[in-house]
């Protein structure tokens, strides 16, 4: 699995977003919210049965954004200008950069300049009010929105006292960016919308006037530190985010998700359940897996492992250390090495811990002579990588420096390449329903010509070929799939796999990609049955992610209520006096013997007080032992789900080992 692949940020947002936001700080107004937090809505959903293709630009603006023809974007999209000219009213000496509709409502970036201590001033939740309260006077003040085109120079004039606008009026000039300074291939018209005495650089659309925005069903939700076009080296600006719908019973459903989201948070229920901890000696982004956590990996591995088996796959392992020249010939070095931990030096050669297989499932390819009655050649490998993300960037368990991938590469020839790649969508599929994910998107990762020879293998024909493979593919499979250009693996096309939980969060999970590349430069080769030597393709693949991003996901998904099978404990026998402690143990006993995970509460504390305690770990089953219980050989079964019933012990034990073995959702 490569270095781009990893495409998810905190909560859902992609990477590239994190990026671009460079969330330094985070203020919510009310408490309610998070930067860049992005909770789907029913806009640019794909469900099965229905095939749709759309364009995305690769920036954040464009491809966070809903169809711009749609009423909600207009409505987020004036909401920004509203909000800007509203800050420059309170704030007139501020400096405005951009501001985008997004997925869930709208963020402009501001330059407030510099405070008494040097560093970028930032908006305060009080500020939040105040500024929300001016968009509500700009509201009712139904002024129009107004679109004119401007040449350069009127464009420089009339922003004269803006230095970021000045730099995008350079770029749209040239030809060379759009007004969100995204790179373009065309010059573009420059165009302003003007409303109540404020203009922007703008191509719009937008709603009639202000009052089109309905007052009531828009907030202010956050602010966050954002460098100047993604940059790093940029000046640090503050971006406030808000959300705008089309009324009032839609903002509270939002919030209300938000709520919930806050609840389901992973890094806060990964501490209550004890799945996994960081600490600063061992350092940031590297997680420390706890008894609960090392479970939930070892049976997403058993998982893994009998689905792979059964589909041909064969397991391989290779080290977490390797020369400098691998990555150097995989054309890894120097593109990604700021993504890569910093080499160390033995006896004159320079190692790296690896920050993907990749290259060393190539050479175990490599290391037998091949033919076309290998192929298709499986290899898979639960392999760690390590990868330095940038402090700031590091988020819980979905953004980390040390991960543990569900890896493997497909080799095979052009003729099985449909058949191979359409196995790997249905393994996603099989995925997806027994984690009851029935909310997904693939989204087809396709090059852009002007990226050949830079951040793409310069190979315009091949591209095209596997592009239309790919397509093709997908296509023949009757599968549902979006297209978005310029944002494939450098090495060749790719499917990434968006899913939304149980409340409607977005995460990026999984990749399938294909690779024409990087097999010429190892020089693999099989022979085919005309006994002539042929370059394999490769497939890469990662359907479960890393473990570290899908417990993320699972955590919140589940919110902490894992299926039987996946439950850390699935069973807490509960005794309700001392008497009763021997045979509880026994109990716990015999299910440990039949392979489950149980345990006995044999503690001083009162019997409601046991049952609550295992309420808040999230165990599913807490079967009550009493004297009757005990004279009979029966249980009082009580699930998490507040089922109650009473059984035989050897039913109980029947009960929870098939939940277990078949995986079952049900309690």
């Amino acid at each position: 699995m490569p270095l781009d692949a990893s495409t998810i940020g905190s909560g859902g947002t992609p990477l590239a977003e994190r990026a671009r936001i460079g969330v330094l700080a985070g203020i919510s107004n009310s408490g309610r919210g998070r930067p860049g937090a992005r909770i789907a809505h029913r806009l640019g959903t794909v469900t099965r049965g229905e095939h749709r293709r759309a364009s995305a630009s690769r920036s954040i603006a464009m491809s966070q954004q809903p169809d711009s023809g749609d009423r909600l974007y207009r409505i987020r999209h004036s909401a920004a200008h509203v909000m800007a000219q509203a800050v420059l009213e309170l704030y007139p000496d501020a400096k405005i950069a951009i501001g985008p509709p997004i997925d869930t409502g709208f963020y402009y970036d501001f330059d407030l300049g510099a405070g008494e201590d040097g560093r970028p001033r930032s908006f305060t939740p009080e500020d939040l009010e105040r500024i929300e309260a001016r968009m509500r006077q700009i509201i009712a003040g139904k002024h129009a929105f107004a679109y004119r085109e401007v040449s350069a120079d009127e464009a420089r004039e009339l922003f004269a006292d803006q230095p970021y606008k000045l730099e995008l009026i350079e770029g749209l000039d040239a030809g060379a960016i759009d007004e969100y300074g995204n790179e373009t291939d065309t010059k573009p018209v420059i165009s302003t919308y003007r409303q109540d005495g404020f203009e922007d650089l703008c191509r719009g659309p937008h709603v009639e006037h202000s009052g089109q925005i309905p007052a009531d069903a828009f907030k202010l939700m956050s602010v966050a530190g954002a460098y100047w076009r993604g940059d790093e080296h940029n000046p640090q600006l503050q971006r406030i985010y808000g959300t705008a719908w089309p009324n009032k019973k839609a903002l509270r459903e939002y919030l209300d998700m938000l709520e919930e989201a806050k609840k389901r948070d992973h890094r806060k229920l990964g501490r209550e359940l004890e799945i996994f901890a960081f600490d600063d000696e061992v350092g940031p982004g590297l997680p420390l897996w706890l008894p609960n956590g090392g479970i939930l990996i070892e049976e997403l591995e058993r998982l893994a492992k009998e689905v792979e088996h059964a589909a041909g796959y064969q397991r391989v392992k290779s080290p977490h250390l390797t020369k400098e020249d691998l990555f150097l010939r995989s054309g890894h070095l120097p593109y990604y090495a700021e993504s890569m931990y910093p080499p160390m030096e033995l006896e004159g050669v320079r190692y790296y811990v690896k920050p993907m297989n990749c290259p060393l499932h190539h050479k175990i390819f490599a290391a037998l002579p091949r033919s076309y009655r290998d192929l298709p050649l499986r290899l898979a490998e639960y392999g760690t990588c390590y990868r330095y993300e940038k402090s700031g960037e590091l988020f819980g368990l979905m953004r980390v420096r040390s991960m543990q991938m569900n890896d493997a590469h497909i080799y095979c020839s052009e003729e099985d390449f449909e058949a191979e790649f359409m196995a790997v969508v249905g393994m996603y599929q099989h995925y997806f329903d027994l984690f009851g994910i029935d909310r997904y998107e693939m989204r087809l990762s396709t090059h852009h010509a002007r990226g050949l020879g830079k951040k793409y293998v310069d190979n315009p024909e091949l591209w095209l070929k596997t592009e239309a493979m790919v397509r093709r593919a997908m296509e023949n499979g009757g599968v549902p799939f979006v297209e978005v250009a310029d944002e494939a693996a450098f090495y060749g096309p790719k499917i990434d796999v968006q899913v939304w939980s149980a409340i409607g969060r977005e995460f990026t999970l999984a990749t399938n990609q294909v690779d024409f590349a990087v097999p010429e430069r190892f020089d693999l080769a099989y022979i085919d049955e005309h006994n002539e030597r042929r370059t394999p393709l490769c497939i890469h693949r990662a359907p479960l992610s890393t473990h570290e991003r899908f417990i993320g996901f699972l955590i919140e998904h589940y919110a902490g209520r894992f299926p039987v099978w996946l439950a850390p404990e699935q069973v807490r026998v509960i005794p309700i006096a001392d008497r009763h402690f021997e045979a509880a143990e026994g109990l716990a006993r015999t299910l440990r013997g039949a392979g489950l995970r149980a345990s006995a509460d044999l503690s001083s504390e009162r019997m409601n007080a046991k049952i609550r305690a295992a309420q808040l770990k999230q165990v599913p089953y807490m079967p009550v032992l009493g004297d009757s219980e005990v004279e009979t050989g029966t249980v009082a079964l009580r699930k998490r789900s507040g089922e109650r019933a009473a059984l035989s012990v050897d039913d109980f034990v029947a009960l929870v080992a098939e939940r277990a073995a078949s995986r079952s959702a049900e309690l």
